[in-house]
């Protein structure tokens, strides 16, 4: 039987148990665990895939906190984490026609679709029965995996940092400068002021913004990830200067940075994938109409404000969730174009996956953090793989 990692409701409740109620003592590398998986039959339009190499995400993070909802409970006791991966076709069903045996592809983490094609569920979280791909094998629909761009320009890490969070961004970047432009036509305005917090999505939100010609400003305490995104053209902020917005007199003064780097005017679209204090501090730096779009939460699930002063400036703020088939397909064509994500230094081994989500809890990685599964790469990705 292949080995996964797995979260059960028995390890979450142990391991709260040992830090007796005090959350900033949680390990969650004691809750993430190796386990033994057996998979389903492979079906007429299943493809297996032998997990080459996957990143960590931070819905594993909420999974193994049960900070949102205890999902390896409502789950039966126990899910098998990891919805971005890149694979290697071992197997093919009889109906399958998109790939074959030897290619190697991506997955994406669609769940059911609504009516629209946007998911209901997530995939390997709280899609019934579905197991993840933090592991050494898998069985998946062969609608759930997309080519891999290995002729990009990317290297397999890099690569691997981006099926979750590319097509996270381009459905974050289209509805918010979609948004806007029902309120302000490319005629007043055609230059943007594009703002983002937190990490991998909002990195590459701006690499978006400042490839079809905004101005895009990142802000972060990560000076790697700000030099990284500075050497691409795209402005940075030291998160830290202004003690993660602690007090209403650190929001203050980021607004008035804000506005002194865009001439007085603000942001018009903001990415903040973070919430807590940095939602406010958001807020305060939008320039008129704009734009507050989010699809995280990592500080914070509630949000309030005033609506009358966000009505009277014209705010939206517009939450998503993930991206429809047809949209991951689509970022997916942006590879190494337009993302070039921020890889953390340290590719982890596969059993050291669990000090990898927990290494990305405590927020002291130095960019998206990848880790190897397969010892032995194909020879299609070896050259990648250095």
């Amino acid at each position: 039987m292949p080995r996964a990692f797995s979260i059960s409701s028995e390890s979450i409740a142990k391991e709260r148990d040992r830090v007796g109620g005090d959350m900033s003592r949680f390990d969650i590398s004691r809750v993430v665990q190796l386990d033994e998986l057996v998979l389903r039959e492979l079906g007429p339009s299943d493809v297996k895939l032998r997990i080459l190499a996957v990143s960590a995400e931070h819905n594993v993070d909420h999974a193994a906190l049960a900070d949102t909802q205890n999902i390896a409970e409502v789950r039966g006791g126990k899910i098998f984490p990891g919805n971005s991966a890149v694979g290697e076709v071992i197997a093919a069903g009889s109906a399958v026609r998109k790939v074959k045996v030897g290619d190697i592809v991506l997955t994406h983490c669609n769940g059911e679709p609504d009516i629209y094609g946007y998911p209901l569920r997530i995939w390997a979280y709280d899609q019934p029965d579905s197991v993840g791909w933090y592991g050494e094998e898998a069985v998946v629909g062969e609608w759930q995996v997309i080519e891999a761009p290995l002729g990009c320009g990317l290297n397999l890490w890099e690569i691997a940092a981006l099926p979750l969070r590319a097509p996270t961004a381009y459905h974050l970047w289209r509805r918010a400068i979609g948004i806007f432009r029902v309120k302000v036509p490319r005629e007043q305005i055609a230059r943007l002021n594009v703002l983002g917090f937190g990490g991998g999505v909002s990195e590459l939100f701006l690499m978006l913004a400042q490839h079809e010609g905004h101005r895009a400003i990142f802000c972060s305490g990560s000076p790697e990830r700000r030099k990284h995104l500075e050497g691409l053209g795209i402005e940075s902020i030291d998160q830290k200067q202004f003690h993660r917005f602690a007090s209403a007199d650190d929001a203050k003064a980021f607004n008035q940075q804000v506005k002194k780097m865009t001439g007085g005017v603000g942001a018009h679209l903001v990415c903040d994938m973070l919430r807590g204090p940095v939602y406010g501090a958001g807020l305060q730096a939008m320039a008129r109409c704009g734009v507050n779009v989010s699809a995280g939460w990592q500080l914070d699930t509630k949000c309030t404000y005033n609506s009358a002063n966000l009505s009277v400036r014209q705010i939206t703020l517009d939450h998503t969730h993930y991206e429809t088939v047809d949209g991951c397909n689509a970022a997916t064509e942006l590879y190494g174009r337009v993302f070039k994500p921020t890889v953390h230094r340290e590719i982890y081994a596969f059993e050291d996956l669990p000090r990898a989500v927990h290494e990305m809890h405590l927020n002291t990685q130095t960019g998206i953090p990848i880790v190897r599964v397969a010892r032995k790469m194909p020879d299609a990705v070896a050259h990648l793989a250095t």
